[in-house]
């Protein structure tokens, strides 16, 4: 038999639709993370035939994140999934949604945070209305911007 890969997976719930998608993910034992900061925005671990399933099922409550080539729906990688829950569970106040894929904001250095509510965040360091923030992102999806992070809490990442 062959191993069924989990992945996770961006949805873009629909107005007032969340507690119907959260309560048939609950039944069905899947693992999910959804957050105030983007209400709208929800993302689910399961397999690949499993999503596409929901996506014909809740056809008009949520839309899958896919690739606008093949249609397949797109994974989100753990290590941006796992960034962008640092950043959103922080409690932080001063977050910014800036809007899909923001590649116009990856201008900075990539650094990653090594103390504070956003210790272990990964991202790109830029201005916005001239305090230095940090932008997280997962590709295809949305950005998060933090508030000001000082500079003695950030560390050059070197790839």
């Amino acid at each position: 038999m062959e191993e069924v890969k989990l992945h996770w997976y961006a949805l873009k719930v629909f107005w007032r639709k969340i507690n119907p998608v959260e309560e048939k993910f609950d039944e069905m034992g899947l693992e999910y993370y959804a957050q105030s900061i983007l209400p709208s925005y929800l993302f689910v671990r399961t397999d690949n035939q499993t999503i596409k399933k929901l996506r014909l099922e809740f056809f008009g409550k949520f839309y899958v994140y896919s690739d606008y080539v093949t249609k397949e729906p797109t994974v989100v990688p753990d290590k941006e999934l796992e960034i962008f829950r640092i950043v959103t569970s922080a409690g932080d106040t001063g977050l910014q949604f800036l809007d899909e894929d923001a590649e116009k904001y990856r201008k900075g250095d990539k650094v990653r945070v090594i103390d504070g509510p956003f210790k272990g965040a990964e991202g790109y360091v830029v201005r916005i209305k001239k305090d230095r923030r940090l932008v997280v992102t997962i590709s295809g999806v949305a950005a998060i911007a933090t508030s000001y992070i000082p500079q003695e809490l950030l560390e050059k990442v070197y790839e």
